[in-house]
C-alpha cells in the first residue's frame, strides 16, 4: 500500500518517487525520472517532468506545467496556472531539447496566479511573485516582484506579510520576524532562543 494518494484519473510514469503523505489530484501526469518530495499537493490538471525534483511541503496549484530543468526547493508554493519555461527561443520546428535552461525556485518562495517564470533565472528564497507577473532575470531572497517584466516594489516577511518603512531594520507587523537592509539585500536577524 502506497503512503500517498494518487487519483484514479492520473497517470505517474515509471521511475517516479513520490514521498510520504503527497496528494496528486484529479487530470495529472507525473513523467519518468520525476521526484517529489514528502507531504505535497498536487491540484487538479499539473504536468510534471520528465526529470524534475519537487521538494518537501510544495504546493503546486490547477493547471501547473513543470518540466525538465526546474527544480522546485522545500516548500514552495506555485499558483494556480502560473507557468514555467525551459528554452529561450522555441520553435515547433527546430528541436533545442539541448538548449534547455535550468531555472530553481528556493525554498519558501510563492509564486502567484498566471505570473510567468522565463527560464535559466532563480527565484530567491522566501520571495512573492505577484499574479500576472512576468520574471526575466534572478529574484533576491525576500524580494516581493509584480509587474511584466517583473521588478521588486518591496520586500516580504518569511510568513508572507510585505514589509513596510525604510529603516535599515524590517520589523514584520504579524510576526515580529527582524531583517536587516543591506547592499540591496535582505537578511534575516537570526534571534537567540529565549
Amino acid at each position: 500500500m502506497n503512503d500517498y494518494f494518487v487519483h484514479e484519473s492520473s497517470y505517474v510514469d515509471d521511475n517516479v518517487v513520490i514521498g510520504k503523505g503527497t496528494r496528486i489530484w484529479h487530470f495529472c501526469h507525473i513523467l519518468s525520472r520525476t521526484k517529489i518530495g514528502n507531504n505535497c499537493v498536487i491540484g487538479q490538471n499539473v504536468m510534471i517532468g520528465p526529470d524534475v525534483v519537487i521538494g518537501n511541503n510544495c504546493k503546486i496549484q490547477n493547471n501547473v506545467s513543470i518540466y525538465k530543468g526546474v527544480l522546485l526547493e522545500d516548500d514552495v508554493f506555485c499558483g494556480p496556472s502560473c507557468v514555467f519555461t525551459n528554452v529561450i527561443n522555441p520553435r515547433a520546428f527546430i528541436e533545442r531539447k539541448n538548449e534547455f535552461k535550468n531555472t530553481i525556485v528556493r525554498k519558501g518562495a510563492t509564486i502567484g496566479a498566471n505570473a510567468t517564470i522565463v527560464c535559466g533565472n532563480t527565484i530567491g528564497r522566501y520571495s512573492l511573485i505577484g499574479a500576472g507577473a512576468v520574471v526575466t532575470h534572478d529574484v533576491v531572497d525576500y524580494a516581493l516582484m509584480v509587474g511584466v517584466p517583473a521588478r521588486r516594489i518591496g520586500w516580504v516577511c518569511k510568513c508572507g506579510t510585505t514589509l513596510g518603512g525604510k529603516d535599515p531594520v524590517l520589523i514584520c507587523k504579524h510576526c515580529g520576524n527582524q531583517y536587516i537592509f543591506k547592499e540591496n539585500t535582505l537578511k534575516e536577524i537570526v534571534r537567540e532562543q529565549e
